[in-house]
């Protein structure tokens, strides 16, 4: 714009060089507990109405995502560090719940990646995003992942184990059932 402002440019010198500076790239990691247990009370429902609503909000600030389900007997990687498209949006309605749960196997996975994806883009912003209702088998202490991290819990129905709490906590990260983040003002 500068060139412009003073005219035709006639030679090199005539060139005015100004550098943009970009926002930083984002990258969110979304962890899906997809496993049998969130059919009970519609948990996984109401997990994919929020997951739609975050794959707008990385579509409108063109951030970069990262996709693991955990159902099954291992988790799964749908996406890694690719530009949020459209394309979730039928990814997501075909999500369905079933099989064990490898969670803690996720997080171990996302943590690796996270940081192996540090070091090769190291301007780059993370953050972490773990849906589950908490309901494993078996329970291990966890790290904390090496970057911002939210566990939103989908637990739901009259009685209540609260181990998306503790993974919240082990993970470093804040804690958020799925109930409040729906709440009308």
């Amino acid at each position: 714009m500068t060139t412009l402002r003073h005219g035709r440019p006639q030679r090199q010198a005539d060139l005015h060089w100004q550098q943009r500076h970009g926002k930083a790239v984002e990258l969110w990691l979304i962890v899906v507990d997809a496993s049998a247990s969130t059919r009970r009370h519609g948990a996984l429902s109401h997990a994919k109405g929020l997951l739609a609503s975050v794959f707008d909000d990385a579509y409108r600030q063109r951030a970069r995502l990262a996709l693991l389900t955990a159902s099954g007997a291992t988790p799964q990687w749908q996406r890694q560090g690719l530009k949020a498209s459209a394309a979730l949006q039928s990814w997501l309605v075909q999500l369905g719940a079933g099989g064990g749960t490898p969670l803690l196997q996720a997080v171990q996975q996302a943590r690796q990646w996270l940081r192996r994806r540090q070091l090769s883009h190291p301007d780059e912003v993370q953050r972490c995003l773990v849906m589950t209702d908490g309901r494993l088998k078996h329970w291990q202490a966890q790290e904390a992942l090496p970057c911002q991290t939210c566990v939103v819990d989908i637990e739901r129905g009259a009685i209540r184990l609260r181990r998306a709490q503790l993974l919240a906590d082990q993970l470093g990260g804040e804690y958020r059932h799925i109930d409040e983040l729906f709440e009308q003002p």
